[in-house]
């Protein structure tokens, strides 16, 4: 079984900075593709960043020059390190990994989501 668990969330004003993690746990044998996803109040979800296996990242244009994704490959961790924040960052934010298990293949798998609210 495979899990992923966020952590880092919380208050901040208006500026401010915050590092979310993500730690995938199990029976993995590869992951690929590890991402940020985050759904505002009355939003759809949206993909923030994603950082594949060999170290090609995406950003979002709303968060480019402000969020930075990285991986601890012998942790099976990624962090989203998040500065010059904006109320209009407030969302829960969910880590997605494309992990292969030999039990279930190549599958995606999902965090419980953390919460980041930003103050005005």
């Amino acid at each position: 079984q495979v899990q992923l668990v966020e952590s880092g969330g919380g208050l901040v004003q208006t500026g401010g900075s915050l590092t979310l993690s993500c730690v995938a746990s199990g029976s993995i044998e590869t992951i690929n593709t590890m991402d940020w996803y985050r759904r505002a109040p009355g939003k759809q979800r949206e993909l923030v960043a994603s950082t594949s296996r060999g170290g090609t990242t995406y950003y979002a244009d709303s968060v480019k020059g402000r969020f930075t994704i990285s991986r601890d490959f012998a942790k099976n961790t990624e962090y989203l390190q998040m500065t010059s924040l904006k109320p209009e960052d407030t969302a829960v934010y969910y880590c997605n990994a494309n992990i292969y298990t030999f039990a279930h293949g190549l599958r995606d798998y999902w965090g419980q989501g953390t919460q980041v609210t930003v103050s005005s």
